[in-house]
């Protein structure tokens, strides 16, 4: 293809039908970078509720999809073609999945109601971002840690014919506010979840979460079970039973200090790929890539680091500890374990089900994240469960 070419036609049609009200891009701007694999690149340049198309130059994209010339043409043409060449593997997008997959909901064509948007709201507990999908009771959906509101995407879409999905990102990650010094514990995450159903005008919800996101959801159960209808928990994070032998000492670390000059990026990313087997691939890659935006400001390192300290004082025992609150649980809730599960081991479903036994459970053959290494298990049975509603 010679310099002075025109882009291939179907980045032009997706760019032609880009809605500025189903993304949302900081300040309302944006470059993303197009490439077609063994081909050129292109740079989709977004201000003032417009999108152009330029080639690629030395500007640095905030997020960059990539693709054969047959899948491009697959995505222009069937307006739920990018998600689907996204899981299949077609389409990487790799840096700001917030950004990359807003430009996929922009350019869909879908204008029904249930589509995939996304929205940042003014709450009580700051600016929530999130991405929203479907249509009917409502379902919030709460990230682990370190996570975003893209871990729940596939759940958008598979939840999207039942329910009103809002996948949202707790303060201190993805593309929520930050604040400094906040205690970044479940009451306080708890909190930020009511204020985005009042923001919402909800007065109850459905809620699932993901290992932190879990612990979250069960919290809100346990402060504000009238705001509450069901329960579903992917493998939720749960005080420690065992003795935890740094409580003391770490008590009088600063998680602050996280805004100080911190280990350089490359070394990050070189421990974060040998800890997360497959590192380079599909969803895993794209969601190291949001930890790695969060975590590499100086506010969401801070916000990292003391929601891993609360996670792990804890209290479990005792009037105020985590297990005695459980047996008072009053919604009705689903545990979805994952038998090769290294951070909750599958054992806590046994201490569970004495504390709570009302509670129901779902082992599947997965780790830590059900919803995107066994979604249409994880799926069907929190359709199933919370329809019962």
């Amino acid at each position: 293809m010679s310099s002075d070419s025109a882009p291939p036609q179907p980045l032009q049609e997706l760019v032609g039908r880009y809605d500025a009200d189903v993304a949302d891009f900081r300040a309302g701007r944006a470059r993303i970078r197009l490439a077609v694999r063994d081909g050129d690149a292109w740079d989709v340049v977004i201000g003032r509720r417009r999108a152009k198309l330029e080639r690629a130059n030395g500007d640095h994209p905030d997020a960059c999809l990539a693709a054969d010339e047959p899948t491009w043409a697959q995505i222009a043409a069937d307006v739920r073609g990018g998600m689907v060449a996204f899981r299949a593997g077609k389409l990487t997008i790799r840096q700001n999945l917030h950004v990359g997959v807003g430009f996929l909901a922009a350019t869909s064509g879908i204008t029904e109601q249930r589509r995939l948007r996304f929205e940042t709201l003014d709450t009580d507990a700051g600016r929530i971002s999130t991405a929203q999908a479907g249509a009917g009771p409502t379902v919030i959906a709460i990230h682990g840690l370190g996570a975003s509101k893209a871990s729940f995407l596939p759940t958008l879409e598979a939840l999207a014919d039942d329910f009103r999905v809002v996948a949202m990102d707790l303060p201190g990650f993805g593309d929520s506010d930050k604040p400094l010094g906040a205690p970044y514990h479940a009451p306080f995450f708890a909190t930020a979840v009511v204020a985005l159903l009042d923001a919402l005008g909800e007065d109850r919800a459905h809620l699932i979460g993901n290992s932190l996101g879990g612990r979250v959801a069960l919290e809100v159960g346990l402060r504000h079970p009238e705001r509450v209808e069901r329960l579903g928990l992917l493998a939720p994070s749960l005080a420690w039973r065992r003795p935890r032998p740094y409580a003391r000492p770490l008590k009088y670390v600063r998680p602050e200090l996280g805004v100080l000059p911190h280990t350089p990026q490359r070394v990050v990313r070189a421990i974060v790929d040998r800890v997360v087997p497959g590192a380079t691939e599909g969803w895993t890659a794209a969601g190291i890539d949001e930890f790695m935006r969060a975590f590499l400001t100086p506010r969401g390192r801070a916000a990292f680091y003391a929601t891993a300290r609360q996670i792990y004082l804890e209290e479990p025992e005792g009037e105020k500890g985590f297990w005695t609150r459980l047996a008072r649980l009053q919604p009705d809730a689903l545990f979805v374990w994952g038998r090769q599960d290294r951070l909750v081991p599958i054992a806590f479903a046994r201490h569970v089900s004495e504390t709570a036994p009302g509670a129901r459970h779902l082992e599947l053959n997965c780790g830590h994240v059900p919803q995107l290494e066994r979604p249409r298990e994880t799926h069907r049975a929190l359709i199933e469960f919370l329809g019962e509603a």
